[in-house]
């Protein structure tokens, strides 16, 4: 898909978008290829994404950003830090931030990046997200998860999260959900009483032989992390993913 009525900054269509964010930047290339210039080096998808690495998400370069033009850059309140917001804009640099920590505010600010931000028309894969959310049906009885985001300190999801939201949305409850923390720290040797534990493969790449083993008694849901945690095209396949990581580890 090509942008069709571009949205406009200082008189000029949007033509070239760097992104901050993993998950944005694969909803912009795959809604339309050829936009993007620039990304993190945390950007992995689509596969084989040739645009200019621009470092990380917390430590992005600054100079690289503002010497490839961008007529917009899109960033994430939780994924990017201030400073660096600020450091972009001072270099005159439009920068749209997104906010997202539920199901419905993720499908409102990819509309708001993608036909506001880029002035592409709404993409079909949205509406794909869109249908297979509402088609859900919750387990029953509902399930209470642990839900480790980071080991060595060990942390979980706590409230206010876009994570927790889908595991709600998909029956599943996490434990720590109305911790003062959005992703406090937790003495595994205190953890409220749970059915089992959820491990994503981010930020922490928790596996099989690593994650599993600190939670002994607790089946274990493997669960890949672009599904749980990205806010993107993978939404339209997140419900079946994580529903099928789920009943796998409760067999």
């Amino acid at each position: 898909m090509t942008p069709t009525s571009p949205s406009r900054t200082a008189g000029r269509p949007v033509r070239r978008v760097v992104s901050l964010v993993p998950s944005l930047t694969e909803a912009v290339a795959v809604t339309a290829p050829g936009l993007l210039v620039g990304a993190t080096d945390w950007c992995s998808r689509p596969a084989g994404l040739e645009v200019v690495r621009i470092g990380g998400t917390k430590n992005p370069d600054v100079a690289a950003v503002a010497a490839l033009s961008p007529d917009l850059v899109i960033a994430n309140e939780e994924e990017n830090r201030p400073p660096d917001l600020a450091a972009l804009r001072a270099a005159g640099l439009r920068v749209m931030v997104t906010e997202v920590r539920s199901l419905p505010q993720a499908f409102s600010e990819l509309e708001r990046v993608l036909v506001e931000g880029c002035g592409l028309v709404r993409p079909g894969w949205l509406d794909q997200a869109a249908a297979a959310w509402r088609e859900v049906i919750p387990r029953a009885p509902r399930l209470r998860a642990v839900v480790p985001v980071w080991r060595r300190p060990w942390m979980t999801l706590g409230r206010d999260t876009f994570a927790g939201d889908l595991l709600a949305r998909l029956g599943v409850d996490h434990v720590h959900a109305q911790d003062p923390e959005r992703y406090p720290r937790v003495d595994l040797a205190r953890l409220p009483p749970a059915d089992l534990v959820v491990l994503p493969d981010e930020p922490y790449r928790f596996t099989a032989r690593d994650g599993p083993e600190a939670f002994p008694g607790l089946p274990a849901a493997l669960v890949s992390g672009r599904h749980l945690t990205w806010y993107g095209p993978s939404l339209a396949e997140a419900p079946a993913v994580i529903g099928r990581a789920l009943r796998a580890a409760l067999r």
